[in-house]
């Protein structure tokens, strides 16, 4: 079998082709959530607008090319300028446009770990190149716990959750309108990418989830860091299935097996499997693996 390393950084590099194409097919979709809030899909992370008269509020900003496509789609929505965008966490398809965004006016803000990680060249070994933003991507204000925007006649919370898909998360609740954005901390109906190369961990996923549920309401509209608009209930069953996978990724720890055995173990995930969980970014031997590796080391 070929190494998952190997197959993950092809896939990445492929993709990183795709990006770096015209994005001429790419069509941004625009949903509105609630009076004032809106959930924009296309290309990279799912980015969230709040507008009013205070101006826009902006939820990631996904690829530079993007830009000029994202901002006709917020300018049919309002005319007010984007004060502040908010990355929820350091990677290029939530941050590339972030560049983009401050030349329109915005003051970008995230975690104190998006700006580390964003300012200094590293070794990601999942992509196998170092990554270093230009100054002007970066964050102008940073947090260490959590913010809190008061514009648009809404009280918007951002808060950090610890070492989930990063070690820099943040999750924005428009606690006026019951909208949580999540970033990628949930992968809506698929398994998640956990970087534990960037400090992510099975144990920091499964409790950023269940600090969102604790928070929402059967009511709640959740926009994930990818895939579709989503609620409660399945974010309860996708905690369900983050508790279930490490249980049984734990027990085959202690009974002494090793990673190639657990990720070539189809029954550990075998009714995940069935509901096509790994039929998109992460297989299900991918996730698998990622588990053994977090929970061993931890």
């Amino acid at each position: 079998m070929k190494s998952l390393k190997a197959i993950f950084s092809l896939f990445v590099f492929c993709f990183s082709l795709i990006v770096c194409a015209q994005n001429n097919d790419v069509v941004i979709k625009t949903n509105k959530l609630s009076e004032n809030i809106y959930m924009l899909e296309g290309q990279g992370g799912n980015i969230g607008i709040s507008v009013g008269e205070d101006g826009i509020v902006m939820i990631d900003s996904q690829f530079a090319p993007l830009t000029p496509k994202i901002l006709t789609a917020i300018k049919a929505i309002s005319n007010k300028p984007i004060k502040f965008l908010i990355n929820t966490h350091w990677h290029h398809d939530h941050v590339g446009g972030n560049e983009n965004i401050k030349n329109e006016g915005a003051i970008i803000v995230a975690h104190d770990n998006v700006r580390k990680r964003m300012s200094v060249d590293q070794f990601d070994k999942y992509r196998n190149r170092t990554t270093k933003a230009s100054p002007t991507k970066l964050p102008l204000v940073s947090f260490s716990d959590n913010i809190t925007f008061h514009m648009n006649g809404e009280d918007i919370m951002v808060f950090h959750v610890d070492n989930a898909h990063t070690d820099g998360d943040a999750m924005i609740y428009f606690i006026n309108s019951n909208v949580l954005h999540m970033g990628d901390t949930y992968f809506q109906g698929k398994y998640p990418f956990i970087d534990l190369a960037t400090g992510g961990s099975v144990n920091g996923y499964i409790n950023a989830a269940k600090r969102a549920l604790m928070l929402i309401d059967d009511d709640t509209k959740i926009i994930p860091g990818h895939r579709n608009l989503s609620n409660k209930k399945e974010l309860t069953a996708y905690l369900t299935m983050l508790k279930t996978l490490k249980t049984r990724v734990l027990a085959e720890i202690k009974k002494g097996k090793t990673e190639e055995e657990v990720t070539n173990n189809e029954t550990i995930n075998k009714e995940y499997t069935a509901l096509n969980y790994g039929d998109w970014f992460i297989k299900d031997a991918q996730i698998r693996q990622t588990f053994y590796r977090s929970l061993k080391e931890e």
